[in-house]
């Protein structure tokens, strides 16, 4: 099993999926992790130049097509996670994401090591209304 978590600085977990511009991947073997590795993660720092889509009436933030194009390329590095540990996204990534066949957990614990030991003991809560 993999699990994927955003980070800015490879120890704690960041606040803003589209805004970190890592991911730390754990690999996980009968109930441990065996390996971490650091992985660049496309986010805003890489969209920097493209325009941003409005919203048409009705539709919800991050669900238009160009949304959900970035939704995509932030989600091709970790292909082949089970999980990402994230401390906030909108709903339109978290869908994304989920579209991938990848469980997201919203957190409020910051460190990496941590949250990864509370999610592998069954005892990380899962925060959804931290969506926006």
């Amino acid at each position: 099993m993999k699990i994927a978590v955003i980070t800015e600085d490879g120890t704690t977990i960041s606040q803003h999926f589209g805004r970190a511009p890592l991911y730390v991947v754990a690999t996980v073997e009968d109930g441990k992790v065996v390996n971490k590795e650091t992985r660049e993660k496309a986010g805003h720092n890489t969209f920097g130049g493209h325009a941003h889509t409005e919203t048409a009436p009705g539709e919800r933030h991050g669900y238009d097509a160009t949304s959900q194009n970035k939704h995509n390329m932030m989600a091709q590095t970790i292909n082949d996670c089970q999980v990402l540990l994230v401390g906030g996204m909108g709903w339109g990534a978290y869908d994304g994401i989920k579209s991938h066949g990848i469980e997201a957990i919203i957190t409020d614990v910051p460190n990496i090591d941590e949250a990864l030991k509370l999610y592998l003991d069954g005892n990380l809560p899962n925060l959804m209304e931290r969506l926006h």
